[in-house]
C-alpha cells in the first residue's frame, strides 16, 4: 500500500518538489556524511601517493597485472589500481553510497517527512538513485586521475607493453588506460544497482549496505572457480576482468563486449526491482521497512532467474566450451608475445631488426605431462617456443612454466636459455636492463573458438 497523499491529484502535482531540487537536497545529505568524505579524500589522493610510492622502490607487485612495467612507463599505474579497484575499492565504494541510500531513512525514521516534502515515492527514488550514481562516478574519476597523476610523475610518459608483448605509443596507452575505466563502469553500475536493491529491500538491516560487497566477493571467488566460460561471462563482474582484451592486438572485444552487456542487463534489472519495491511499500505503517518473503521474492529470485537465463543464452551465442582455455590457444598466445617481445630485446641488445613474420615463431605446450589437446587452469603448463632468424640454419629455442589462471590470464616464467630468457637482466652497451623475455604476463581470449594448427 502506496502511502496516500491529501487533496486533488491536480494540486498536489502542483506541490510536489522537482526531481533537480530534490537531486540537490540528495547530494547536500550524502555529501555531508563523514564517510562520504573520507572516501572522496582516499580515493582523489590515495592512488597518486601508492603509484609514487612503487616508482622509488625497488620491488615491484608482479603479480598484479601489468604491475611488472609500473617503472617502465606511467600508464602502468592506472592499470594496477584498475585491478585492484575492480576487487575491492569499487565494491567498498557501491556499498557505502549506494547500499545505505534508502536504509538511512529506515534508521532515522524520516520517511514520512521526506514524503510530506517532495509527495512523490517516484521523484524521492529518482533523486536518490541519480545522487549516489553522481557521487559514485566521482568517486571513480579521483581514482583513474589520481592514478594516472601519479604515474606520469613518477615514472613518465613512455610506450606500454601490452598483454601480447607488442609496445603501444603513450598516446595509444592513454586512450585505452581511459577506455579500460570507461568499461569498468558498467560492472560498477550494475553493482550499485544491486546496492540500491539492498538498501531498499533489506531496511535498516545492515545487510543492505554489505550486499554489493557481499556480491563482489562471490563474483571473485567464482572467477577463481574452474567453472565453465559461459558462467564466468554470466556473471556482472566479468568486465572488471575482460577490458585485458583492450591490449592485444588484434583487440579481443568478445570478452569485453559480452561483459559490459551483461552487466547493463543486472544494473537496469536491479534497479527496476528496486523501484517496484520501493513504490509499493506502505510508508503509513512505521514498522514496515520493506523486509519479509515478498522483499526476497521481488529482489533475489528475478536476479538469480536472470544468471540463468544468461547462461543458457551464451551457451548457445558462444563458440567456446569447458573452461576455453585450450592447448593451440595456449600456444598461439605465447608465441605471439615471444616473438613481439624478441623484438623489443633484439633493439635493446642493438643487433639487426628482425620481424615477427621473419623469426615464425611457435610454441608447443603441454600440461602435467598431456601431449595433445590439454585444456583447463593450473600452473602445470610448460611451453617451448621455436624461433629462425634470418641467414641461421639454426632454430632457436626457449623454454617456458607457466601459469594459467582460470580467467585466461597466465605468466610466463622463463626457464632457459640463459642468453635469452633464464636471468632477468640482460647486458647492453648502456648497461644492465630488465630483460623483456625473462617473464611477461600473457591473455587467452576465452571466447573464441578452438582451431587446430
Amino acid at each position: 500500500m502506496t502511502a496516500t497523499l491529501t487533496g486533488t491529484p491536480t494540486a498536489a502535482a502542483a506541490r510536489r518538489v522537482p526531481v533537480a531540487r530534490s537531486l540537490r537536497f540528495e547530494l547536500v545529505k550524502l555529501v555531508s556524511q563523514w564517510r562520504i568524505r573520507l572516501l572522496v579524500l582516499i580515493c582523489w589522493i590515495a592512488p597518486a601517493v601508492f603509484v609514487i610510492a612503487v616508482g622509488q622502490q625497488s620491488t615491484l607487485p608482479t603479480d598484479t597485472l601489468f604491475g611488472r612495467w609500473m617503472h617502465a612507463t606511467g600508464w602502468a599505474g592506472p592499470l594496477v589500481t584498475l585491478g585492484f579497484g575492480g576487487s575491492w575499492a569499487l565494491p567498498l565504494v557501491t556499498s557505502v553510497v549506494a547500499g545505505d541510500v534508502f536504509a538511512a531513512e529506515d534508521r532515522l525514521g524520516t520517511w514520512r517527512h521526506l514524503l510530506v516534502a517532495v509527495r512523490s515515492p517516484r521523484r524521492i527514488f529518482a533523486a536518490k538513485a541519480l545522487a549516489s550514481l553522481g557521487v559514485i562516478l566521482v568517486l571513480v574519476a579521483g581514482l583513474v586521475v589520481s592514478s594516472t597523476l601519479g604515474g606520469l610523475i613518477a615514472v613518465g610518459n613512455h610506450p606500454l607493453v601490452g598483454l601480447d608483448g607488442h609496445t603501444l605509443a603513450p598516446s595509444d596507452a592513454a586512450a585505452k588506460v581511459l577506455l579500460a575505466w570507461v568499461c569498468a563502469l558498467a560492472p560498477t553500475l550494475a553493482l550499485s544497482a544491486i546496492g540500491l536493491l539492498g538498501s531498499v529491500a533489506l531496511g535498516r538491516s545492515p545487510m543492505g549496505l554489505l550486499l554489493p560487497a557481499l556480491v563482489a566477493l562471490a563474483m571473485q571467488l567464482g572467477q577463481m572457480l574452474p567453472l565453465p566460460v559461459v558462467v564466468r561471462l554470466a556473471l556482472p563482474g566479468y568486465a572488471f576482468i575482460s577490458w585485458n582484451g583492450l591490449f592485444t592486438s588484434p583487440t579481443q572485444l568478445g570478452p569485453l563486449l559480452t561483459g559490459i552487456v551483461v552487466s547493463l542487463v543486472w544494473a537496469v534489472t536491479a534497479t527496476a526491482l528496486a523501484y517496484l519495491l520501493f513504490v509499493r511499500r506502505d510508508f503509513t505503517n512505521p514498522a514496515d521497512d520493506a523486509m519479509g518473503r515478498r522483499a526476497l521474492l521481488v529482489g533475489a529470485l528475478p536476479l538469480l532467474g536472470l544468471g540463468v537465463v544468461t547462461v543458457a543464452v551464451l551457451t548457445m551465442a558462444s563458440p567456446a566450451t569447458g573452461s576455453g582455455i585450450t592447448q593451440d590457444k595456449v600456444q598461439r598466445s605465447v608465441a605471439t608475445a615471444f616473438a613481439h617481445l624478441y623484438r623489443t630485446q633484439t633493439g635493446q641488445l642493438h643487433r639487426p631488426a628482425v620481424t615477427e613474420a621473419q623469426l615464425k615463431a611457435t610454441a608447443a605446450c603441454t600440461k602435467a605431462g598431456v601431449a595433445d589437446d590439454a585444456e583447463g587452469s593450473g600452473n602445470d603448463w610448460r611451453c617451448v617456443v621455436s624461433w629462425h632468424l634470418p641467414d641461421v640454419e639454426a632454430i632457436g629455442q626457449a623454454v617456458y612454466q607457466l601459469d594459467v589462471t582460470a580467467d585466461g590470464r597466465y605468466v610466463a616464467d622463463g626457464d632457459g636459455p640463459k642468453e635469452v630468457n633464464g636471468y632477468f637482466l640482460v647486458r647492453t652497451p648502456n648497461g644492465d636492463v630488465p630483460n623483456p623475455l625473462w617473464q611477461f604476463d600473457g591473455n587467452v581470449e576465452l571466447l573464441s573458438a578452438t582451431s587446430k594448427g
